[in-house]
């Protein structure tokens, strides 16, 4: 909401020098949030100018100019920018006669973009200055000719008069953010009562303003509404009001067209401006019909299946029948608090006007507005709640400014139907407020605040009985009240108070692994980032888990299970994940067009792995404001998808930069490996890192990852390289490391405590072993068999060489393994480690075959 601070100051007293500033800082004390400060970027001098003559000049290109000499200094004075009373000017527009005042900047003045102005050979001529149109100076779109002051009503202004004042471009708008139960801050009158709350500025409620009552009730207006949504009726009041003799030529003044420029808000025209801007002053959206444009009365209604309606902006929309209408004799005329029709559009033409103020039930605006992707100014008030009994105050404000500015006559001519319910007392005991917000309240401060915000005070036996205003529905219980006297009195005096945590509370052990494989990942180098949790249908099937890309006769699956969003924010990519990596990926190459090239990125986070043949979602759409019943709550979960805990890194470019002496190392499949071995510490859980194969990975770079369950070993990721052409399609490089791990799989065998190995001080023995088994044979299972026959005394075992060629015969292959062994209590003997060493090579060579190399 866009608040011009001299709108403002109309119904609060601001002090002589407040600044935009301290305005934010006085709605931010009352729980509103800051967003920006908005003004006419532009500087004199600006002057009132009069055409005294002009030339048209035809220019070879084409183009026809006028050569204009306009006064902008009364008589023989100095003007604004010190130079003659009458100045020379090159004009491209046409829409101006002689005589007709104009808005001219002088050289020295600045216009929005910045563009300062300055005199310029141009046309044969040197221009002192320019004659604007009201795009240049910010008042709005229009663009193909000049501001002319006589269509503002401003042609009576003397020559030389400062324009920046006249047009009211020195003010200023302060914007809050207003969020959704709050949206009586979405009009002036609310913002100006919580800078009242905030600063205990005099507050003068514009809604208190005498209405001329309608002497009769001759417009026939009906509300049906045969189908209400969760029993609430459409509509609850709905006012109209007539004025007659309309003049369509008359101008939106100037102070009004700068008001709702600075309110972001563009003059249409004066009927349509007055409802504009009566609606930003009251929070009560309105809507002007061509009164001689409609067939009979007003029947608000439901769509009915197959109808249709043409819009303002001129889109032919098809109608849900969930949607409430406005209509006459001839169908839909509006899509009730979104948008009027084009049938009874107020036109130039236009000079009998119908106004309607209506409050229309929140949930049923906020369906149609996103259903036709059709967002308005009425509809955002709508949704958040509009004070019902504003209505009749604000049809007769935009009566009384369209006698004043448009010439009409107000006609009894009118409807004015209230269903409306009115607010329900609340019971307040007391020392509630106490209780909740943890500082003792007076009850003068509690009975102050809650009648400051519009409360109806009753003193009961055990406490207060208080009625909200009916410009607060958000107001509903008790909480919310001692919410309010703690917003009013002051979130600054409540005091900071850590609370102590109970014996035995904290985090949970899933919780403090998440967050230690967190911290294990950025302290190894790589950077936590979060995506985008929506993808292709194509990234889901291309990175599904190792479990969904084959069917159980091992063959390619046709399908890989996807839930698809209903109203997906993009719609290439309607499809919530089923793995991490296509977000990384994309995260990947953002950096890399930013020249960020080398890559270490990681991110934890649930993803969506629907099981196939399974219908997830409820048919049943609950009520937003009650809780669903423990059935209900029931079916609600078994609707939703497995979504496990998982964590994914992707590496690319350079682990090791270039150096002097020291070539750079690329990252490769070994550093997403050595990331998955820095989960597994972690986790104290260890990993089985096996050879895999995956449609996206690198064949012969791609392991399949497993911990050991009371079940047997189970599956949790993967890791390795992409596929060339996976990599160039996201235009990254064609190596790129990646590894994703199911991190609910490896959290469950974990124990509830992570000890660090005690540090062994013994000497170690170390022996070297060089085994010749097939080719065919996987290092790892060697590895892991010798480890197996050495025993206890092995300390560490690695994988140094994989030798094939001369001296080995064909289809076998050496593998060397460098051994550590050492005893916890003694120093071992040579004879003691060769010993663990033959014992670990026997079962290598009962297993695979294998024998020692020669």
């Amino acid at each position: 909401m866009r608040v011009p601070l001299s709108w403002l100051g109309e119904f609060v007293d601001l002090e002589p020098g407040t600044t935009p500033e301290a305005v934010h800082a006085a709605l931010v004390s009352v729980g509103l949030e800051e967003e920006e400060i908005h003004r006419f970027e532009l500087s004199g001098p600006i002057v009132v100018g009069e055409v005294l003559a002009f030339v048209r000049e035809p220019q070879t290109n084409g183009k026809v100019i006028n050569w204009c000499q306009v006064r902008v200094a009364p008589g023989d004075e100095t003007a604004a920018d010190g130079g003659p009373a009458v100045h020379g000017i090159v004009c491209g527009a046409h829409n101006f006669v002689v005589g007709d005042k104009v808005v001219v900047t002088l050289p020295g003045a600045v216009l929005p973009g910045p563009f300062p102005i300055a005199p310029r050979k141009t046309y044969g001529h040197v221009s002192d200055g320019m004659i604007a149109s009201a795009r240049e100076l910010g008042l709005g779109d229009e663009h193909d000719g000049i501001l002319r002051l006589v269509n503002l009503g401003l042609d009576d202004a003397p020559v030389g008069t400062d324009a920046i004042a006249l047009l009211g471009l020195d003010d200023t708008a302060v914007e809050v953010n207003v969020t959704p139960d709050r949206g009586y801050a979405f009009s002036i009158r609310g913002i100006a009562r919580e800078y009242s709350h905030a600063t205990g500025a005099a507050f003068r409620d514009p809604a208190l303003a005498t209405v001329t009552a309608v002497s009769t009730i001759d417009f026939p207006v009906t509300l049906a509404d045969a189908a209400p949504i969760r029993g609430r009726v459409g509509a609850s009041v709905f006012v109209t009001r007539a004025v007659r003799g309309v003049d369509p030529s008359r101008p939106t003044p100037a102070w009004m067209i700068t008001r709702l420029a600075l309110a972001g808000m563009r003059s249409i025209s004066l009927v349509v401006d007055v409802t504009n801007y009566v609606m930003l002053e009251l929070g009560q959206p309105l809507h002007g019909y061509d009164l001689d444009a409609l067939a009979g009365g007003i029947l608000v209604r439901r769509a009915e299946p197959g109808e249709k309606l043409t819009t303002l902006d001129g889109v032919v929309r098809a109608l849900n029948p969930e949607d409430l209408l406005i209509t006459d004799e001839s169908g839909a005329i509006g899509l009730a608090g979104v948008m009027g029709g084009r049938s009874t559009e107020i036109g130039t033409s236009t000079t009998n006007v119908l106004i309607e103020a209506a409050n229309f039930d929140p949930v049923s605006i906020a369906r149609s507005a996103r259903r036709h992707k059709l967002p308005s100014e009425a509809s955002r008030r709508f949704e958040r709640g509009v004070d019902p009994q504003v209505a009749v105050v604000a049809a007769a404000r935009v009566v009384q400014l369209l006698v004043d500015l448009a010439g009409g006559t107000a006609d009894g001519l009118g409807s004015a139907l209230d269903s409306s319910v009115p607010p329900v007392a609340i019971e307040l005991p007391r020392d509630f407020i106490a209780g909740l917000i943890g500082r003792t309240y007076s009850d003068d401060e509690e009975r102050s605040a809650l009648a400051e915000i519009g409360g109806l005070l009753v003193e009961t036996p055990t406490g207060l009985s208080v009625t909200p205003p009916t410009w607060r529905p958000d107001l509903t219980d008790k909480w919310t009240l001692a919410e309010e006297v703690a917003r009013i009195v002051g979130y600054d005096s409540i005091p900071s108070v850590l609370p102590v945590a109970p014996p035995g509370r904290g985090l949970t052990l899933v919780q403090r692994l998440r967050r230690t494989v967190a911290q294990t990942l950025a302290a190894t180098g790589h950077t936590e980032v979060l995506a985008y949790p929506f993808v292709s249908e194509a990234d889901n099937r291309l990175f599904a888990p190792l479990a969904t890309t084959t069917d159980a006769a091992g063959a390619a699956a046709a399908e890989v299970p996807q839930i698809r969003v209903a109203n997906p924010l993009d719609g290439e990519a309607p499809f919530l994940r089923t793995s991490i990596l296509p977000g990384l990926l994309r995260i990947a190459h953002r950096n890399r067009s930013r020249g960020i090239t080398d890559l270490a990125v990681f991110e934890q986070g649930l993803v969506f792995r629907p099981v196939a043949g399974i219908r997830y979602g409820s048919l049943v759409v609950p009520a937003g404001a009650l809780r669903p019943s423990t059935a209900l709550e029931a079916e609600l979960n078994v609707g939703i998808p497995p979504q496990p805990y998982c964590v994914a890194i992707a590496l690319t470019g350079n682990t090791v930069r270039h150096q002097p002496g020291r070539p750079p190392i690329a990252a490769g499949w070994q550093d997403a490996l050595a990331a998955v071995q820095q989960v597994a510490l972690a986790t104290g859980v260890p990993i089985l890192v096996r050879q895999g194969a995956h449609p996206a990975m690198h064949p012969g770079r791609t392991a399949e990852l497993f911990v050991a369950t009371p079940a047997g070993e189970r599956s949790v990721g993967f890791a390795g390289e992409l596929l060339p052409a996976v990599a160039t399609g996201f235009d990254l490089p064609a190596v790129v490391a990646v590894a994703e791990i199911t991190l609910s799989d490896v959290f469950a065998q974990a124990g509830a405590e992570l000890h660090a190995a005690s540090i062994k001080t013994m000497p170690a023995a170390t022996q070297d072993l060089s085994l010749v088994v097939s080719a065919t044979v996987p290092a790892a299972e060697v590895l892991a068999a010798v480890a197996e026959g050495a025993g206890p005394l092995l300390d560490h075992i690695e994988l140094v060489d994989d030798y094939r060629g001369t001296g080995i015969e064909p289809g076998r292959k050496s593998l060397t393994f460098a051994l550590r062994f050492r005893a916890t209590d003694r120093t071992l003997t040579a004879a003691e480690a060769s010993d663990a060493k033959l014992a670990g090579v026997a079962v290598a060579a009962a297993r695979f075959d294998a024998t020692l190399r020669e």
